[in-house]
């Protein structure tokens, strides 16, 4: 398995890029600002742009100092090569991401 990081900004941005088929198997957000902070996750297929037909997270509070987890009750989602996971975040520098995700 490996692992993928990103600080997450107003600017949608990617957090994980799939390099061939691959799994992902654990993503968080987790807020490590004083305040509240929203953020929104999508699931953005090879060659599209992230917008409402493929946002997964829509303006999702997370509270201060708290994380929010995806795809931790053994779930999982498959990407093919160039899919992404990009996310955006109603404040800079307030919310990191972290991805798990290994090759099939």
């Amino acid at each position: 398995m490996s692992i993928s990081t990103a600080n997450v900004t107003t600017s949608i941005a990617n957090a994980y890029v799939s390099s061939g088929n691959t799994c992902v198997t654990f993503l968080s957000l987790a807020n490590y600002s004083a305040a509240n902070v929203t953020a929104n996750v999508y699931v953005v297929p090879s060659g599209s742009a992230a917008g409402n037909l493929n946002v997964s997270v829509a303006n999702i509070q997370i509270t201060t100092q708290d994380t929010y987890q995806f795809y931790a009750g053994n779930e999982k989602l498959i990407l093919a090569n160039g899919d992404s996971i990009q996310v955006s975040a109603g404040a800079n520098n307030a919310i990191a991401a972290v991805v798990s995700y290994t090759s099939i």
